[in-house]
This record gives C-alpha cells, sequence and structure tokens, in this order.
C-alpha cells in the first residue's frame, strides 16, 4: 500500500475497505439490475441486437479498466481519472480531464435520483416527484456522512437484495422459454443479420455504456483503500466482468421474451416501461412490479448513495489542489469523510433533479450528458497510460502500455461518433467553457500546480 505523503499529501481519509468492498462498491454503481431501466431504449436502438450492444460496451469499458488498473498502480490517491491525466500527463490536461469527469460524476446522482423519484411517484402518487427526491438525497446524505464504513455495509446488504431479485426473474423468464413463450430466435438478441450495422450497434453501445459506469467510482476510493494498490485495479476489472455477465445474461433472456418487437424497435421506449412490461409477459403483474420496485430503490438509493460518495472524493481531490474551491477539501474529524463535498453534492442533485424532473425529457438529456462526460474522460486516461509508463518510464510492457490503451481509445472515439448529437453539443460546450476557466487561471496566474511540482 503506497502512502500519499510521498506526492505531497497528509493521510486523512480512513483505510477501512479491503478488495471485496471495493468490488462490491463498484457493482453497486454499476447497478446488477441497471438494464432493468433502459432496455427499451437499448432494444430499439440495437433493433433487437441487446446482449451484443452490451458485449461491445463491455470490450470498450475493458480496455478503459485495464488504463485505470495500470494508472491507479502508479498513484494510488483519490480524484479518479482527475488525478491519472494530471499525474501522467500534466496538471492542465489533469484539469481538463476532471472537468470532463464532473459532467459524468457530478449529473449522475442527479440522474438516478431522478429515475427512482419518476418510478416511486407512479406508485405512490400521493407523494409527487420532488418530495421523493428529498426523500432519497436526504437519506443517502446521512449515510455517507456517517463514514465510508457505513456506506459499505449498506451495499453489501443492497447487493444481495438486487441479486436475489435478478435471479427471480431469470428463473420466472427461463420457464416462460422453456413453456415457448420466446418471440424470437435464439441467437437474436446477439446477432440478426436483416439489421447489422456497425452504427446501429456502436449507437446502442453508446446507450448500454451507461449501466458499466461506475466501475470507474472504485478509484476514487484510494485513498481508503486498506490493501495493496493492485488490488484497487483488480477490484475494477473484477467488478466490470460480473456485471457483464450479469447484463448480457438478463438482457438476452428479456429480449428473448419481448412482446410487441416490432413497435418497439420503431416507437421506442418513451414510458421506459419496455422491460416490466415483458416481466408481466413472462410471469405476471406481480413481476412487473417486483423488478419496477427494485429499480427505483437500486437506483434511487444503492447506485446514488455510491454515486455521491465517489462524486465527493472528486470534488475533495481537485479542491485539494486548490483547482476547485478550497472549501470542498474540508475532512470531517470525526468520520473522516470530505463533509463540505458530500453536502455539495447533495445540493446540487437536490435542485438540479428537482428542476429536469419539470422538464419533458429530462431523463433523457440527464443521460447522454453522463455519457459524454465519461467517455472523454476516458479517452484521456488512455493517453496518460501511454505518456507516463512508455514515454517517461520507458517501460517495455507493451500489451499493458500501449497496445490495449490505444484499443480502448479507438473503440471509445467509434462509441462517442456515433453518441446523440445534442450530447455532443452540449458536451463540447461544457468543454469549451473549462478550457475557458484554464486559460482564466493562467491570466490570474493561478496555472494548475500539484503539490510536487510546487518548488
Amino acid at each position: 500500500m503506497s502512502s500519499v505523503e510521498q506526492f505531497g499529501y497528509r493521510q486523512e481519509l480512513q483505510r477501512s475497505l479491503g478488495f471485496a468492498d471495493l468490488m462490491i462498491y463498484g457493482l453497486i454503481f454499476m447497478v446488477p439490475i441497471a438494464p432493468f431501466g433502459i432496455f427499451g431504449n437499448v432494444f430499439a436502438v440495437s433493433h433487437g441486437m441487446v446482449a451484443l450492444a452490451y458485449l461491445i460496451g463491455l470490450v470498450a469499458m475493458a480496455f478503459t479498466a485495464l488504463s485505470y488498473a495500470q494508472m491507479a498502480r502508479a498513484f494510488p490517491m483519490a480524484g479518479s481519472v482527475y488525478t491519472y491525466a494530471g499525474r501522467g500527463i500534466a496538471a492542465p490536461v489533469g484539469f481538463i480531464a476532471g472537468w470532463a469527469i464532473l459532467l459524468d460524476y457530478v449529473l449522475v446522482p442527479s440522474l438516478l435520483y431522478l429515475v427512482a423519484s419518476t418510478a416511486m411517484s407512479s406508485f405512490v402518487p400521493v407523494i409527487p416527484v420532488w418530495a421523493w427526491l428529498v426523500i432519497f438525497v436526504l437519506l443517502n446524505t446521512v449515510v455517507n456522512y456517517l463514514g465510508i464504513q457505513m456506506t459499505a455495509r449498506i451495499t453489501r446488504i443492497m447487493l444481495v437484495a438486487e441479486l436475489a431479485v435478478l435471479a427471480i426473474f431469470l428463473v420466472v423468464g427461463g420457464i416462460a422459454l422453456a413453456q415457448g413463450k420466446a418471440q424470437t430466435g435464439a441467437l437474436t438478441p446477439l446477432f440478426e443479420p436483416s439489421s447489422f450495422t456497425w452504427s446501429v450497434v456502436l449507437a446502442a453501445a453508446s446507450v448500454a455504456v451507461l449501466s458499466f459506469l461506475g466501475f470507474d467510482g472504485i478509484s476514487t476510493l484510494a485513498e481508503e483503500n486498506r490493501e495493496d494498490a493492485r488490488r484497487l485495479g483488480r477490484s475494477m476489472v473484477a467488478a466490470l466482468g460480473v456485471a457483464a455477465v450479469l447484463f448480457v445474461v438478463q438482457t438476452w433472456v428479456a429480449a428473448l421474451l419481448a412482446p410487441n418487437r416490432a413497435k418497439l424497435i420503431e416507437a421506442g421506449d418513451a414510458a421506459g416501461s419496455a422491460f416490466y412490461d415483458t416481466a408481466a409477459f413472462a410471469g405476471g403483474q406481480w413481476l412487473s412490479v417486483l423488478t419496477a420496485v427494485a429499480t427505483a430503490i437500486a437506483w434511487g438509493f444503492a447506485n446514488s448513495l455510491v454515486a455521491q460518495a465517489a462524486t465527493s472524493r472528486l470534488l475533495f481531490a481537485m479542491a485539494r489542489d486548490r483547482q476547485l474551491p478550497r472549501f470542498l477539501a474540508v475532512v470531517d474529524p470525526k468520520h473522516r469523510v470530505p463533509v463540505n463535498a458530500t453536502f455539495a453534492v447533495a445540493g446540487i442533485s437536490l435542485v438540479l433533479g428537482i428542476y429536469m424532473s419539470t422538464r419533458t425529457n429530462g431523463i433523457g438529456e440527464l443521460a447522454s450528458l453522463v455519457n459524454f462526460g465519461a467517455m472523454f474522460a476516458f479517452l484521456l486516461l488512455h493517453i496518460a497510460v501511454v505518456v507516463h509508463y512508455l514515454i517517461r518510464q520507458r517501460s517495455r510492457n507493451f500489451w499493458a502500455h500501449l497496445i490495449a490503451p490505444v484499443i480502448g481509445f479507438i473503440v471509445l472515439v467509434a462509441v462517442v461518433i456515433n453518441q446523440n448529437v445534442a450530447a455532443q453539443w452540449v458536451g463540447g460546450i461544457w468543454l469549451a467553457i473549462g478550457l475557458l476557466v484554464l486559460a482564466g487561471s493562467y491570466l490570474l496566474g493561478r496555472r494548475p500546480i500539484l503539490p510536487t511540482e510546487v518548488k
């Protein structure tokens, strides 16, 4: 286990997490039943080839996970890709990477709260969406404030609950298939010759990849990892692999059973109910209600809980380096968590979530922006691996430090090009603002400087 003191910092956060804690944290962040909520959108965009979309998403994220693992060994600190790009390439590049990933991290909790609150309001309409938002935000903020160990204990419980619901769906779905309820051929979710084009599949993968975002959140807990830094990287790869298996299996079964396939492909899933309709077709209304409520709780409590924790650590790391307001770097002396950053994330999530709940397509707008920020930051991560290891360290491990990151970079570029055009425009504007902020820092004589650079 490397010490943060060698990089110019004090050890302020509590080192209490092991390999299992980190892997479970990553799984909860990705949500084992994440495809429940976006199944219809991926189905429509992929023309029914949902399993293939998730497999391509896995390829994109697998190479990214390998790059994360390499940089986590070199720089075992909080901050995720902000730290890796800043120390692997240069501090200004780190700022841009951090700025890009902020679009993902800061918006993710708002997106999760909005999806869950909308779902819960549909079941309990007497409580409006905004009230559910307040409930979820307050609950998660209290848990995160009580310390990372409390968060870890809650995530274990939630993981078991989500896996139990998934197991029930797979068993009932398997029985339905055995009874002859399949609506298409067994291999159609993987490959449909009449519909296959690379643009279709890559566009679907750009949506499906939303389910994989979260494994990278493990890297923000580097300063709370009590084991060797290599275990941090391994936990990311392990969490990604387990999640991928779960995603492919559940979407394969659901795609085989989905009723009204042609209508879903043509008209899409504006109501977000395609998976729950499929569950009802497979096992009855009780299964539809069970999967819908499980999705609401998983997104609104479990996933947003760890998303808030990860986002607060990113804000903490950037503020510690004076690239964000200094008050965000304050650590609670008792619970040893970045308290102001935690409260800031809660406030942003609450205000933005309530605002987006008033918009016609608030969920879709947030989802597209989240993906763009993450993909751009991951591109800089791959470059950082090559610069740090191959150029600076003169590494001869060409697979890990050249071939893998280059492949990962190329795959991500293909995914970004096929993303929603609106997301590309808004994401581009966000990056332009970041560049202006960076330029302003230079003009004011406050260029980004990491602690070890100070003379």
